[in-house]
């Protein structure tokens, strides 16, 4: 009897247990359910992924490819089959070789095969072969897809079509090469054609130099007239020579501002001194309006007066004789800017020139223009020397009959005060003559001529060769203190001449030193490029045909160790 209970206690755990054990089947079973129901999902998300991202890479407009981590192409999508004609199983690994450009494919090989090994992203280009059997550069990237250890697990990469683009960017490679070489060739004809033109001025000059000599107490009313007549038109000439040679440095980016703190009413009082001659000329009358206090700005000194100059010739040539020219130098201390304002009342500019009038070679009306003279650069020459000191120029003209013509506003930032402010450089005293030796080397007879005779009425001894080997004879045997080179020697050229005066050995007597000389170009070459050479060739200065004889003598002096050049602006 005891039996009973213990045996159906037994039977209700035994119960107890097969329910667990069928409710852990019944949630395994549930959950496999699920896993199954879950992984189906997941490959259905998979397989839909992949239908779209191939659907996309078949239809982006770059040739797309897949490979292992290894490198080895799996996969590419329809467009690079369309471009190359090839098959799936041709393009397998390295397949994409038959398709390469002979003369780059080890090349690409090595450099991808790099970033195999590495785990580099991978770019290069390189032209592909399509199967019409022509070539198209293409640009190729590849970028390295690694798991959440940091493996690369495959590589997914690009190509994208720039042929277009490096024809292009030939294109413009060749087009930029044939604009420099255009320009080359127009600044090798501009040296070329002043330095034609400067040749002969330069005799011309010296001769009207000896005539102004010979005039000393000569009442001669005619020559006198005459004289003046070729001065200032040798003046004029010159100074278009020289304003092509500068419009061509400027707007190229060649020159170079030597900034000053300077007080601008002086600049504006060298300027009005340089272009009396020419209002006087014309009758005009010039009423100046300066401040009393200086005002300070930075500016290259002899660039600005440069732009002054010109602003106040043209109001001199464009109004008709007996006119009014006024010249305001001032300070806005509230814009922080000074002005200078150039009036006149003459003929005026036109309303539909206005806008062009800083423009190269922009002239007003040509018959006028004509008679005036000019070449239309001086005020697109003020224009880019102005923009290059960080100011402003402006031209205006009122309607006819308010009695303005037309007035140029110049606009400079405004600078402090300095402590001690540097000035226009003022004349240098008479150079000291004293039989001082000057040897003459150019080729040139009349310039020659001209020249020793100037030279020796003012007190030099001179001696003269027309060629460079005679030059250095001279030299050997005279001793000269001076030389006045030409460049453009026949034979032996003036940079040589130097170059040997530099090394010519005196007498034993002497110590063995080398000869000691001053050697100065005259020359009608003036671009920075032979101012340099002649300066590696060992001149001590570099003057530019023709010349004012007082800027000659001023370089005739030793002025220390640092070359001087100086170009002739009138």
């Amino acid at each position: 009897m005891n039996d009973a209970p213990s045996t159906a206690a037994a039977e209700r755990e035994f119960e107890r247990q097969l329910r667990e054990v069928n409710e852990a089947l019944l949630v395994s079973s549930v959950r496999q359910h699920e896993l199954t129901e879950q992984a189906q999902k997941a490959e259905q998300a998979a397989s839909e992924s992949e239908a779209r991202f191939r659907m996309l890479a078949d239809n982006m407009s770059q040739f797309a490819w897949t490979a292992d981590a290894t490198g080895w192409i799996n996969w590419y999508n329809r467009r690079w089959y369309d471009y190359t004609g090839t098959t799936q199983e041709e393009m397998q690994g390295w397949g994409w070789k038959k398709v390469q450009d002979p003369d780059h494919v080890d090349r690409v090989a090595q450099r991808i095969q790099r970033s195999w090994d590495t785990g580099e992203p991978w770019e290069d280009t390189f032209p592909l072969r399509g199967k019409d059997g022509s070539y198209r550069w293409f640009l190729s990237r590849a970028l390295p897809i690694r798991d959440e250890h940091g493996d690369v697990v495959r590589w997914f990469g690009t190509h994208t079509d720039v042929t277009e683009q490096r024809e292009m960017a030939n294109k413009i490679t060749q087009q930029a090469e044939q604009l420099a070489g255009e320009s080359r060739r127009k600044d090798e004809f501009l040296a070329m054609l002043s330095h034609e033109l400067r040749n002969p001025l330069a005799p011309i000059r010296s001769a009207v130099h000896l005539l102004r000599m010979h005039e000393r107490g000569n009442q001669n009313a005619i020559q006198q007239k005459a004289r003046e007549i070729i001065e200032r038109q040798v003046a004029n000439l010159t100074k278009l020579v020289g304003d092509l040679l500068e419009v061509s440095r400027v707007v190229s980016g060649r020159i170079h501002l030597d900034l000053t703190t300077l007080d601008l009413s002086q600049v504006v009082k060298h300027a009005v001194e340089t272009a009396t001659p020419l209002i006087n000329q014309h009758k005009h009358e010039l009423v100046l309006h300066l401040c009393d206090e200086p005002i300070w700005t930075n500016v290259d000194a002899t660039r600005m007066e440069e732009v002054l100059i010109n602003l106040l010739n043209n109001a001199a040539k464009f109004t008709p004789d007996g006119g009014r020219i006024e010249v305001w130098c001032e300070g806005i201390p509230d814009d922080k800017v000074v002005q200078v304002r150039v009036r006149d009342n003459g003929m005026g500019i036109d309303e539909k020139l206005l806008p062009r009038i800083f423009d190269l070679f922009t002239q007003a009306d040509r018959s006028l223009a004509r008679s005036a003279g000019g070449l239309g650069i001086g005020l697109s020459l003020a224009h880019r020397l102005v923009e290059l000191h960080g100011g402003t120029i402006e031209a205006r003209s009122p309607p006819k009959g308010c009695g303005v013509g037309s007035e140029f506003i110049v606009k400079l930032a405004m600078t402090a005060s300095p402590v001690a402010a540097a000035q226009v450089p003022p004349d240098e005293a008479e150079p000291a003559r004293n039989g001082m030796k000057v040897l003459i080397v150019d080729d040139n007879i009349d310039q020659v001529t001209m020249l020793a005779g100037a030279l020796r009425m003012t007190g030099y001894a001179v001696q003269s060769a027309h060629t460079g080997t005679d030059g250095l004879k001279v030299s050997q045997q005279w001793r000269p203190d001076v030389v006045l080179l030409d460049i453009g020697l026949p034979g032996m050229d003036g940079y040589d001449v130097a170059r040997r005066l530099r090394t010519m050995p005196l007498d034993e007597a002497d110590g063995g030193e080398t000869f000691r000389v001053r050697i100065i170009a005259v020359t009608g070459y003036g671009r920075d490029s032979d101012i340099a050479r002649a300066r590696e060739a060992g001149f001590d200065a570099h003057l530019v045909k023709p010349y004012e004889f007082d800027a000659l003598e001023k370089l005739l002096r030793p002025r220390g160790k640092q070359m001087v050049a100086q170009v002739s602006r009138a």
